[in-house]
């Protein structure tokens, strides 16, 4: 049973990298074109929210119940992302914010 595991582990891990490299390493050195760097500079901006908004709208600990200060932060976390233009502000205000309502609220 656990060698089956890793094997599929290990399976998967080479198939993610050969996706990868073959994308990204089979460049040589050479430079992406203008509209491949400007699409893929939107990568992260779209992978996140599909991270992120399942935790905030359904999050485990709440039973899959919107839980008012997990929104609450990923608003907050969102706007002082907007308005500050720095990464670690949003993160670090959204945090507080976070445990901030969650001390708050119980």
């Amino acid at each position: 049973m656990m060698d089956d595991l890793w094997t599929l582990i290990l399976v998967l891990g080479l198939g993610t990298f050969l996706l990868r490299f073959s994308f990204l390493g089979l460049m040589m050195g050479r430079q992406f074109p203008r509209w491949a760097r400007r699409w893929l500079r939107y990568t992260p901006v779209a992978v996140l929210p599909g991270l992120v908004a399942p935790m905030v709208l359904w999050p485990d600990i709440t039973g899959g119940e919107v839980d008012p200060a997990r929104l609450c932060a990923a608003v907050i976390t969102v706007l002082l992302g907007v308005v500050t233009r720095s990464t670690l502000y949003a993160i670090l205000g959204g945090a507080a914010m976070l445990y901030g309502l969650l001390w708050m609220l119980q």
